[in-house]
This record gives C-alpha cells, sequence and structure tokens, in this order.
C-alpha cells in the first residue's frame, strides 16, 4: 500500500489549494466583466486545466511537478477591473499569454529574460498588485462586522494552532455566516450543476499590453520561477521548458472558456514534493497525480462555489482572498527590500502599481514594472551595478534551457521560499 500515503498527501494538497484561493479566481474573472456562468466555467475549465497537465506531466518525468492556476495572476484581474470589449477582450488576453507562455517554453532565451527581471523590481509589482486585496479584511470589519469578525477571529485562531488550515476554515466561517444571516436563500435559483461556457475571444491592443504581458510576467516571477526553484530545493532538476509548453497549451485550450492561466505551483509543490508526500523520492510523483485527479473532482463544484460567491457581499469574499494572500505578500514586500542598492526602483514599481491607475487603457501593473525599470536604468552607473547577486532572480541552468527530461538528484533538501501558491 505505498500509494496511499502519496495520495493522501495530494488529495488533501488539492483541498487547501482548492479552498485557499478559487475566491480570488471567480473575484478576479467578474472584475474583468465574466457574467457568474462565464466565471464559474472558468473556475471549471481551469480546475480541468490543472489536472491534465500534472497527470502528464507527472506521468512523463515521474517527478511531482505540481500544476496551479496563477494566483498573482487572478489578484491582477481583480486590479485590472473591466476592460473595453468585454469579458471577450480579456478571453482574447488569456490566449495571448498562453502563446507567450509557450513560447517561453520553445525559445529559451525569453525564459532566461524573464528570469532576469530583477528580483525587487519583480517582487515589487506583486506586492503592488497585492496591497489592494489583503487590506479587503480591514474594509470587511467595517462595512460588515457581524460576517468579517468571525472570518478573522477563525483564521487567527488557526493560525495559533493549524495553520496550514486557517484560510479554508476562515472559507468555513464565510460560508456559515452567510448561512446563518439568511444570505443563502439563492441557492435554490442558481445553476449549480458544472458547465462550460464558450466566449468568442476578442483582441485589443491596451488589454493584451495591460492584462496579456503582466499576467505572463508575475506568472512567470510569481509561480513558474520559485516552484521550479521549490523542486530543485527538494532534489528534482525540474523540465521548465516543457512545463512552460505544457501549461501554455493547456492555458489556451482552457482561455475561450474563461480560464486565465495554469502553472507551475509552489505552495502545493513544497506539500506533494516533499518527505511527507512519501519517504522515496521516486514515489512521491504519485501524489501529483492524486492532485491533479484532486482539482478535476473539486471543479465540477464550480457552479456551487460561484454561488456561494454571488451571494455573499463582495468585500467579504476579497475578504477572505486577502487573508489567503498575506504571506504572498510578505514574500513579495521582502524580495522588493532585499537589495539596498535597488530600493527606490522597487519604491517606484511598488507605488506605481498599487496606485490602480490606468493610462491608454493600460493597467497599473505594466506601468509600475516600465517605470521600475527606467527608473533602475537611470539610477544604473555601470553595468556591474544590476545583475545577479541579492538584485536579480538567478538565471535557468544549463539543463532548464535544454529542458531534457528531469532526474532526481539524492541530495540534502535547501528550503525554499514558499510564499507562492
Amino acid at each position: 500500500m505505498t500509494w496511499v500515503r502519496p495520495v493522501v498527501a495530494g488529495v488533501l494538497s488539492a483541498i487547501v489549494g482548492y479552498a485557499s484561493s478559487f475566491t480570488l479566481v471567480l473575484a478576479g474573472l467578474q472584475a474583468v466583466g465574466a457574467s457568474s456562468a462565464q466565471a464559474a466555467s472558468g473556475l471549471l475549465a481551469t480546475c480541468l486545466g490543472i489536472g491534465v497537465a500534472g497527470i502528464v506531466l507527472a506521468l512523463r518525468y515521474r517527478m511531482p511537478i505540481a500544476i496551479a492556476w496563477s494566483t498573482p495572476g487572478a489578484a491582477l484581474l481583480v486590479g485590472a477591473g473591466p476592460v473595453p470589449g468585454g469579458f471577450s477582450t480579456a478571453v482574447g488576453a488569456f490566449l495571448v499569454c498562453a502563446a507567450l507562455t509557450v513560447v517561453a517554453g520553445l525559445v529559451p532565451w525569453l525564459a532566461r529574460v524573464i528570469a532576469a527581471i530583477p528580483r525587487p523590481i519583480a517582487g515589487a509589482m506583486l506586492a503592488g498588485i497585492l496591497v489592494p486585496l489583503c487590506t479587503a479584511p480591514v474594509r470587511a470589519l467595517v462595512d460588515i462586522p457581524a460576517l468579517a469578525v468571525p472570518v478573522i477571529v477563525t483564521w487567527v485562531v488557526l493560525l495559533r494552532f493549524a495553520r496550514g488550515w486557517a484560510v479554508p476554515g476562515a472559507l468555513i466561517a464565510a460560508v456559515a455566516a452567510i448561512t446563518l444571516t439568511g444570505r443563502d436563500a439563492g441557492l435554490a435559483d442558481a445553476a449549480l450543476r458544472p458547465a462550460l461556457a464558450w466566449t468568442v475571444p476578442g483582441f485589443d491592443l491596451g488589454a493584451i499590453v495591460g492584462i496579456a504581458l503582466p499576467l505572463f510576467l508575475v506568472t512567470m516571477a510569481g509561480q513558474n520561477v520559485p516552484g521550479a526553484a521549490v523542486l530543485s530545493s527538494y532534489g528534482y532538476r525540474a523540465p521548465l521548458r516543457p512545463a512552460l509548453i505544457t501549461t501554455g497549451l493547456v492555458s489556451a485550450a482552457g482561455a475561450p472558456f474563461g480560464g486565465h492561466q495554469v502553472n507551475l505551483a509552489a505552495i502545493t509543490a513544497a506539500l506533494t514534493a516533499g518527505p511527507e508526500a512519501h519517504p522515496d523520492p521516486r514515489r512521491r510523483w504519485i501524489a501529483t497525480v492524486a492532485l491533479a485527479g484532486g482539482q478535476v473532482l473539486l471543479g465540477l463544484g464550480a457552479g456551487v462555489a460561484t454561488a456561494l460567491v454571488l451571494l455573499s457581499p463582495p468585500v467579504l469574499v476579497i475578504a477572505v482572498a486577502g487573508l489567503a494572500l498575506l504571506p504572498a505578500l510578505g514574500s513579495a514586500l521582502g524580495n522588493a527590500v532585499s537589495d539596498p542598492a535597488m530600493l527606490l526602483p522597487a519604491v517606484v514599481t511598488f507605488v506605481v502599481t498599487a496606485s490602480g491607475v490606468a493610462v491608454l487603457g493600460i493597467g497599473a501593473a505594466f506601468w509600475g514594472l516600465l517605470a521600475g525599470l527606467a527608473t533602475l536604468l537611470v539610477l544604473r552607473r555601470s553595468p556591474s551595478a544590476v545583475g545577479g547577486g541579492a538584485g536579480g532572480v538567478a538565471p535557468l541552468s544549463s539543463d532548464e534551457t535544454r529542458g531534457g527530461p528531469g532526474s532526481v538528484r539524492h541530495t540534502a533538501p535547501v528550503h525554499a521560499n514558499r510564499a507562492a501558491s
């Protein structure tokens, strides 16, 4: 029965990952114009994509390559808000992002360019995206204290005694509060059966620059690169290029149904790649197959999840997501201030991104990144002032850029940053 332990670890990872941020995914899709049916379809399509990509990569490479949706990407959508042309334009941006991911897997230098974005600037951009969401619990305490207090108290108590269940516990408290206040009466009229809804993609230059490009960048910098680092910390050489191609193709297939982006996971990778999943590193890939299957099953409940989100006050939904994103915000801020020499470019990136201002129909995340890089160029005195060390993301290894099959290195693990989801 050597398969029982990794299967349990994989199923648990699926539940924790889904419960921690599905509200954010739904909020992000609705923010860019999705109807309730389109948002439920997007959640289902994303879960199906996670299942397909996770099973394919795990069986192909016999490695615990965990797949997840782009949590920072969903946060970006919340901040982006409605786009010209409606949800169809957002779907077109999702397709462009998926295409860029495939290209990054096919063209080695593109992945290296993304990985070479200085860590402080990448961290500051992500922090600027997350700040408005992470302040939602405070706003909820003021606007709807009767609903927000039980949620936050539950989160604090579980954070002390069972940290991994703090966010799922807060979600359960929110559902209980909605039920006790009689807000669940509309469930009888909601469409609870899982269904995929096709949306014809539309393309707009502003959406491509303001959504597709930032979505690609935050997913690469906030999910794929850390996800590969977590696998490396447990002794696995991640096949990054094949993983990018696979997740990009799966994302492209899911985009017309509302799926925003799937990618390498970091937190769930830590849950399935470590010794808790199985003592033998060669058997841990079973956990990611179970994780993928669990996500598919959870995705079938997308209609119920969407109905519950619609019945709750919007600020409560974002508050639960904000609690889940606090560790990611802390990690992003830590990266932003990791190099004193790059503090000013990081601050400029953070301020512009957090402003939420859209110029020429292009969201603040793009302008924040552009402003930070421009400030860096102004301040740079010599080529040695930038790159490497604490200021940049480590370049991909030769094995990663070649994309050959990954192999397990039996070395002592060094724990990596696990703040991304």
